[in-house]
C-alpha cells in the first residue's frame, strides 16, 4: 500500500513483514491490476473511470443561463431541497425495513427452535435443535450470497465503494437500483443468519444508492421506471446527492445527523460549500426523524414519541443511585483511556492484518473459482459460526442467580447467564429459553439478564446491536473476566473471518461489540485486582468500542460525534476525541484502515488528502502523460470514429497548430517546446497511435471509408522506428499544409505534420462526441459550419449517466467525409496548471475542485501534457520520485 511505499514496512509490522521495495519504471504502471512478486502489492488500475465535478460551461450550459432569471433559479433550489428531504425520508423508511425484516426473521427463527430445545434439555438431543439452528442460518446465509451472485458490487458493507465514489471515481454498478435490493435483502439475511456482521454499514451504501437514484427518476435495472425530469443530469449533482445520501445512512443506523454529516465530508468528499453542508445535515435529520417516528410507533405503539432515534443504541449512562462515589469519568481515568486506545489501536491493526491476508487469500483461490465456490465460503463460516456458538453456550461458564434486586416486575428472577456460559448446571425451561437468545447474539452478552419472551410479543430485535446496549449499560458485577476474554478471542476472530465472505455485512457493530468487551475487560480488572472501585464499568465499555473500532476503521472527528449522538452524553467528547485520535496513530503506524485497505486492494485510484512534503520535488512536467491524442476545431466524421474506437480516453484536447514556434520546435534528437522535452519514445509512440487509427477504420461500416483507409495504409512504407524518426527529423523545415477554420486535417498528413505544438481551445468528453455522432451533429465541406445543427443542453445530457458505446454504434447513415464543429459543445476554459507547477499545487488543485482532466498549457498557451487521476496517485507520484533520484 501507499504507507508501505520506500520502506521496509508491511501491511502490519507486528504480525507481517516485507523486504524493500525494488524501484519501478513508469511504464510498468500502465498494467492493469499489476502485482510485485516480492510484495504482492496491487497497483491502482487504470480502468476506473473518474466523476467530473467541474462545469463544462459550453454553449448550450450558457444558453440555459440566459433563460434562467431569479424566480427560476428560486425554483431550482427549490426542487433540490425537495430532492434531498426525499432522500432522506426514503433511507429512514429502508432502514425501517431492514430492522423490522430482521426482527421478524429472528424471532421466527428462535420461535421455532426454541420448542426443540425446551423438549431435547430433558430427553438429551440437544444436537437435533443444533441442527434445525443449522437449518434456519444456512438458507439465509445461502440467499444472502445468491443475491450477492446476482449483484457482487452488493457484498460487504459498501463503504470502500462510496468512499471512492465521493472521492471522485465512478466505481462501475456501486449506485444502481439492483444494487440497493440485493444490499436490503442480502443484509437482512446475513443479520438473520447468525453470521458475525452488522446492518448499520450497509445502511450508508442503502443511502447513497437512494442518494443517486432518486433524483434521476429513472432506473437502469427497471426501465419502465422513465420520467421526464431534466434536472440534476451531471456528476456535479450526483456526487452531492450521493454525498446526503450516505449521511443519512449514518443518521439513520446511529440516530446521529450530525456525525453523518461529518462523515461524508471525512470519508470522501473532495469538494464542499456551504450549501451542501445545510442540505446534507437536513438530509440526515429527515432520515433520523423518519425512522424514529416509524420505529416508535411500531415498536411502543406511541405515534409520534420518536424515542428510538436510530437502529443502534448504546443505552442509558448513569450511576446508582446508591452508589455515591461513582462517577461516569474522572480525569484520573484519562491515562486509562489513551492506555486503551493504544491496545485498541494496535488490535484493529491485527485485525485489518489478518483480514487482508484473508482478502489476498480469496483473490487468488477463492475469486477466480466458479462462482458457486463464494457461496460455499459464506455457508461454511455460517456453519462454523453457529456450531461454536453453541457449544460455547451449552458448555462453557456458569449461571448465578442474581440478588433480590434483580427480579423482574412479574416476581420471577432472572439468572445472570455470562457471554458463553448458558452453563449445564441448571437444567430446565428457564436455561432452554435463555439459550435462544444467547445464541442469536451470539452466545453473547445481549441476553445477560434476559429472560425469555413470546416471539409474538413486541420485544427488543435479538441482535448484536442489543447486545452493545447492554454491555454498556448493565451494571458491575455482570460479567466475569474469563468470559469477556473467551467472547472477546471468538468475536474477534469469527468477526474478521467473516468479513470479506460474499455476503453484505457491516463492520460497524460487530467492531463496537468486540471493544465493548474489551473495555468491560479493562473495568473488570481495574476493579478486581486494582482495586479502583469507583470507576464505571459503562464508561469503559463505551471508550473499549471506540478504541476498538477506531483502530479499524481509523475515523476520528465523525466517529466522535456519532458516539456522542448514539450516547446522547456530551460528557463523554473528549475521553472519547483523545481515545480515537491514539488509536489512529497507533493503528497507522502499522497499516492502513479497513476500508482502505479493501480499496487498495479493488485496485481503486483513491487521492489522500494532500501529498508528501517531499513530492515538491517534482513539477507538473515530470507526472503528465505527454502523449496526447487530440481533436481540431473541425474534424472529420472518419477520424473522430478512428480516434474513439482507438483508444479509451475519456477527454481529448480541442487544438490548432502554432505555426510561430516552427523553427524551435524541432532541434537535434529531441523535441523542445517552451524548455518542455520529449523523449523519442514518447515521439514514436504517438507515431504509432496515430497509424493505429488509418488502421482501425478498415472496421467502419461505411464502404467509403474503408476504401480510403485502404488507400492510406498501403501508401505507407514499413520502416523501421528509428528511421521513421529520422525522416522527421530532416524534413523539420517543411511547410505547414494550409489548415483553415472550416477544414478538417487531412488523413494524408506525415508525422512530423502531426507533431507541431499545439495550441490549446478546450476539452471535450468522449461522451460528447459520441452524443453529436449519434444526433448526426455535423456538415458538409460545401457548407458553412453554421449551417451544423444545434442541440440543447437536455439533448445533451438525456442518456446520462450511460452514454451509448461508439463500438456499439450502427454508423452507416453517416458520409465519414462529413465535419463535426466541436466548439460550441467543448469546455473552452477548463482548469489549467503550468509545466513548472508544483505537484503538491496541482494535487490540491486536482482534489478539492474535483476534477477529471487537468491539462498542462506553457507560457504561450500550447499544451504540452495532461493530468488525470491516476497521475496522482500516491503509487505514481512515488515512482515518478524515484525516477527523479535517479536522473539525479
Amino acid at each position: 500500500m501507499a504507507g508501505c511505499r520506500g520502506s521496509p514496512c508491511c501491511c502490519c509490522r507486528w504480525c507481517c513483514c516485507c523486504g524493500e521495495r525494488e524501484s519501478r519504471t513508469p511504464e510498468e504502471l500502465t498494467i492493469l491490476g499489476e502485482t510485485q512478486e516480492e510484495e504482492d502489492e496491487i497497483l491502482p488500475r487504470k480502468d476506473y473511470e473518474s466523476l467530473d465535478y467541474d462545469r463544462c460551461i459550453n454553449d448550450p450550459y450558457l444558453e440555459v443561463l440566459e433563460t434562467m432569471d431569479n424566480k427560476k433559479g428560486r425554483r431550482y433550489e427549490v426542487v433540490k431541497w425537495m430532492v434531498v428531504f426525499a432522500i432522506g425520508v426514503c433511507t429512514g423508511l429502508v432502514g425501517l425495513f431492514v430492522d423490522f425484516s430482521v426482527r421478524l426473521f429472528t424471532q421466527l427463527k428462535f420461535g421455532v427452535v426454541q420448542t426443540s430445545v425446551e423438549e431435547c434439555s430433558q430427553r438429551g438431543c440437544l444436537a437435533l435443535s443444533l441442527l434445525e439452528l443449522l437449518g434456519f442460518n444456512l438458507t439465509f446465509v445461502f440467499l444472502a450470497s445468491l443475491l450477492v451472485l446476482i449483484e457482487p458490487v452488493a457484498a460487504g458493507s459498501g463503504i470502500p465503494e462510496i468512499k471512492c465514489y465521493l472521492n471522485g471515481v465512478k466505481v462501475p454498478g456501486i449506485v444502481r437500483l439492483r444494487t440497493l435490493l440485493c444490499k436490503v435483502f442480502g443484509v437482512l439475511f446475513s443479520v438473520a443468519g447468525g453470521l458475525f456482521v452488522g446492518k448499520e454499514g450497509p445502511m450508508i451504501h442503502s443511502g447513497a444508492v437512494v442518494g443517486a437514484g432518486l433524483p434521476q427518476f429513472q432506473s437502469i435495472s427497471l426501465r419502465k421506471i422513465q420520467f421526464n425530469f431534466p434536472y440534476f443530469r451531471s456528476d456535479r449533482d450526483k456526487r452531492d446527492f450521493v454525498s446526503a445520501g450516505a449521511a443519512a445512512g449514518v443518521a439513520a443506523a446511529f440516530g446521529a445527523p450530525i456525525g453523518g454529516t461529518l462523515f461524508s465530508l471525512e470519508e470522501g468528499s473532495s469538494f464542499w460549500n456551504q450549501g451542501l453542508t445545510w442540505k446534507v445535515l437536513f438530509c440526515s435529520m429527515s432520515a433520523a426523524f423518519t425512522l424514529n417516528f416509524f420505529r416508535s410507533g411500531v415498536q411502543f405503539g406511541s405515534w409520534g414519541s420518536f424515542q428510538l432515534p436510530g437502529l443502534l443504541s448504546f443505552g442509558e449512562f448513569k450511576c446508582s443511585d446508591s452508589d455515591k462515589k461513582c462517577h461516569l469519568w474522572t480525569a484520573m481515568d484519562l491515562g486509562f483511556f489513551v492506555v486503551m486506545g493504544v491496545i485498541g489501536g494496535l488490535l484493529g491493526a491485527t485485525f485489518n492484518c489478518l483480514n487482508k491476508r484473508l482478502a489476498k487469500y480469496r483473490m487468488r483461490n477463492v475469486h477466480p473459482k466458479p462462482k458457486l465456490v463464494r457461496v460455499l465460503e459464506s455457508l461454511l463460516v455460517s456453519l462454523v459460526t453457529t456450531v461454536v456458538v453453541f457449544v460455547a453456550s451449552m458448555v462453557l461458564g456458569e449461571c448465578r442467580q442474581m440478588s433480590s434486586a434483580s427480579q423482574t416486575g412479574n416476581g420471577s428472577f432472572q439468572l445472570q447467564v455470562t457471554p458463553a456460559n448458558v452453563g449445564t448446571t441448571l437444567v430446565g425451561s428457564r436455561l432452554s429459553n435463555y439459550l435462544f437468545t444467547s445464541v442469536r447474539a451470539p452466545f453473547t452478552p445481549a441476553g445477560v439478564q434476559r429472560t425469555w419472551k413470546d416471539p409474538t410479543q413486541s420485544s427488543g430485535p435479538l441482535q448484536a446491536s442489543a447486545s452493545v446496549t447492554q454491555v454498556c449499560s448493565h451494571p458491575a458485577g455482570t460479567f466475569s473476566p474469563i468470559t469477556l476474554a473467551l467472547f472477546f478471542i471468538l468475536y474477534f476472530l469469527l468477526a474478521c473471518w467473516t468479513f470479506g465472505t460474499s455476503v453484505p455485512s457491516g463492520l460497524f457493530v460487530p467492531s463496537l461489540l468486540c471493544g465493548a468487551a474489551f473495555g468491560r475487560l479493562v473495568a473488570s480488572i481495574l476493579k478486581s485486582y486494582i482495586g479502583l472501585g469507583h470507576i464505571y464499568s459503562g464508561t469503559f465499555a463505551l471508550i473499549g468500542a471506540a478504541a476498538f473500532l477506531g483502530g479499524v476503521v481509523r475515523m476520528t472527528i465523525s466517529l466522535t460525534v456519532i458516539l456522542m449522538e448514539s450516547t446522547n452524553e456530551i460528557t463523554y467528547g473528549l475521553p472519547i476525541m483523545i481515545t480515537l485520535m491514539v488509536a489512529k496513530w497507533t493503528g497507522d503506524f502499522f497499516n492502513k484502515g479497513i476500508y482502505d485497505i479493501h480499496v487498495g486492494l479493488r485496485g481503486v485510484p483513491l487521492l489522500e488528502w494532500e501529498t508528501e512534503v517531499e513530492m515538491d520535488k517534482l513539477r507538473a512536467s515530470d507526472i503528465m502523460e505527454p502523449n496526447l491524442t487530440y481533436v481540431y476545431p473541425h474534424t472529420r466524421i472518419q477520424s473522430l470514429v478512428s480516434i474513439l474506437r482507438t483508444t479509451v480516453h475519456h477527454a481529448f484536447p480541442v487544438v490548432t497548430e502554432n505555426r510561430g514556434n516552427e523553427k524551435d520546435f524541432m532541434k537535434g534528437n529531441q523535441l523542445i517546446s517552451n524548455n518542455i522535452k520529449f523523449k523519442k519514445s514518447s515521439i514514436l509512440t504517438r507515431a504509432g497511435e496515430q497509424r493505429k487509427r488509418g488502421q482501425s477504420m478498415k472496421s467502419y461500416p461505411s464502404s467509403e471509408l474503408r476504401n480510403v483507409c485502404d488507400e492510406h495504409v498501403a501508401s505507407e512504407e514499413p520502416a523501421e522506428k528509428e528511421d521513421l524518426l529520422q525522416q522527421m527529423l530532416e524534413r523539420r523545415y517543411t511547410p505547414y499544409p494550409n489548415l483553415y477554420p472550416d477544414q478538417s486535417p487531412s488523413e494524408d498528413w506525415t508525422m512530423e505534420e502531426r507533431f507541431r505544438p499545439l495550441t490549446f481551445h478546450g476539452l471535450v468528453l468522449r461522451s460528447q462526441l459520441v452524443t453529436l455522432l449519434v444526433r448526426g451533429v455535423c456538415y458538409s465541406e460545401s457548407q458553412s459550419s453554421a449551417s451544423q445543427p444545434r442541440l440543447s443542453y437536455a439533448e445533451m445530457a438525456e442518456d446520462y449517466p450511460r452514454y451509448p458505446d461508439i463500438h456499439d454504434l450502427d454508423l452507416t447513415l453517416l458520409n465519414p467525409r462529413m465535419i463535426v464543429d466541436v466548439t460550441p459543445y467543448m469546455n473552452p476554459s477548463p482548469f489549467t496548471v503550468s509545466p513548472n507547477t508544483h505537484v503538491s499545487q496541482v494535487f490540491n488543485l486536482f482534489r478539492t475542485m474535483g476534477l477529471r482532466h487537468l491539462p498542462v498549457v506553457n507560457a504561450v498557451g500550447e499544451i504540452v501534457g495532461i493530468i488525470t487521476r491516476h497521475n496522482l496517485t500516491s503509487e505514481f507520484l512515488q515512482a515518478r520520485l524515484r525516477q527523479h533520484y535517479q536522473t539525479l
